[in-house]
């Protein structure tokens, strides 16, 4: 099988990032990571490891989409021991009541697609996030955080045909739409080590608005800064 991280044992910290976007990975890395070092440049897709307090984590881009983040996901558990995973993304609102900018914490994930389906022959998995993880994060919320808790759906598309196809999720109380989060928490479930998905709103799909390249950089600062809080030891 063609590996697609080429990093070496040791490379990768038992904690990392996962921002869909490399670039986003990069940036994470430059800004927030003491002596960033990158272990992974194999189809551009950026990886780092550095130090935060004196803790060593990691953060990787995983590219869009189920089987995207599923092919990263298991490499990272399987060949690299990564024990504890955490998703950067954006995602579209789903409620009028959301704005841009909002954070989503995905307390589970529901999938437009069949990903689940090499874990079971038979039902459906309610694909959930690492307790200890959620609650964690939970702890760190602030009285000014725009922090909300729901469910994520993890779409097979970003155009439609249908215009319309989110509509009945939003009726179930789903509240934003991305492209990686059920994939993520059912292999973190089946390796049985630990994941979280954390979203910031960058589309609504009730409204129609959208942020703009530069205001997503600016609007996801607090979405980073919850995640590495969230994998530091006390």
């Amino acid at each position: 099988m063609t590996p697609h991280i080429s990093a070496s044992k040791g490379d990768i910290a038992s904690k990392i990032l996962l921002p869909g976007d490399p670039l986003r990975a990069k940036y994470i890395a430059e800004k927030y990571l003491e002596n960033p070092r990158c272990f992974n440049e194999t189809r551009n897709m950026l990886g780092y490891t550095g130090e935060v307090q004196g803790q060593t984590i990691s953060v990787m881009g995983t590219g869009m989409g189920l089987a995207s983040i599923g092919i990263y996901a298991t490499e990272l558990i399987e060949v690299y021991g990564v024990k504890t995973l955490i998703r950067l993304g954006s995602c579209g609102a789903l409620q009028e009541n959301l704005e841009l900018g909002d954070i989503i914490i995905g307390t589970a994930a529901g999938t437009t697609g069949s990903f689940a389906n090499q874990f079971l022959s038979y039902g459906h998995v309610a694909a959930m996030p690492d307790s200890t993880l959620l609650e964690k994060l939970i702890s760190l919320r602030q009285p000014k955080d725009r922090i909300r808790l729901g469910g994520l759906l993890s779409s097979e598309y970003f155009y439609h045909t249908d215009p319309d196809y989110w509509k009945p999720w939003a009726n179930l109380g789903y509240q934003a739409v991305e492209m990686e989060a059920y994939a993520l928490y059912t292999i973190a479930a089946y390796k049985k080590v630990a994941a979280l998905s954390i979203c910031t709103i960058s589309d609504s799909l009730v409204t129609g608005e959208g942020l703009s390249a530069e205001a997503r950089v600016d609007s996801f600062h607090q979405m980073m800064e919850k995640g590495i809080a969230c994998l530091l030891e006390p």
